[in-house]
């Protein structure tokens, strides 16, 4: 069985809209972590860079004005999940429409990944065992 884990989507985002993009995503009960200070990253600001430069040279020249771009992992808050059902089809609609109305400043491919659980629904004394 699978451990438990975060859905969440890999993006590189323009440092200098990262606070409006936070503010725009934290309005629909989605969470931006940096993944230099993500708290489940041993080695945060390591893991951004290998994470960045993954990202830009994959996409072969074409992502080359993201290098320097901050990489953030988006999570899903509560209010997107059912219980123990799977994410919905409007969670991801909704997280990929967001991040399209920044699309000059941000990067990101449109699939999602899973990390070890980020803190904020345990904070909130919401458990989840599996996702």
């Amino acid at each position: 069985m699978r451990r438990p884990h975060e859905n969440v989507a890999t993006v590189l985002v323009d440092p200098a809209v990262l606070p409006e993009l936070e503010l725009d995503l934290m309005a629909l009960d989605l969470w931006v972590w940096p993944l230099a200070t993500a708290p489940i990253a041993g080695d945060g600001p390591r893991l951004a860079f290998q994470v960045r430069r993954r990202l830009v040279e994959a996409r072969r020249g074409t992502w080359d004005c993201a290098r320097d771009w901050t990489p953030v992992w988006v999570s899903f808050g509560q209010s997107w999940y059912d219980g123990d059902e799977p994410l919905p089809w409007s969670a991801h609609q909704a997280l990929w429409t967001a991040l399209g109305r920044h699309a000059d400043r941000v990067r990101h491919t449109v699939r999602l990944g899973g990390v070890p659980r980020l803190p904020v629904r345990h904070e909130r004394g919401v458990e989840r065992d599996s996702a």
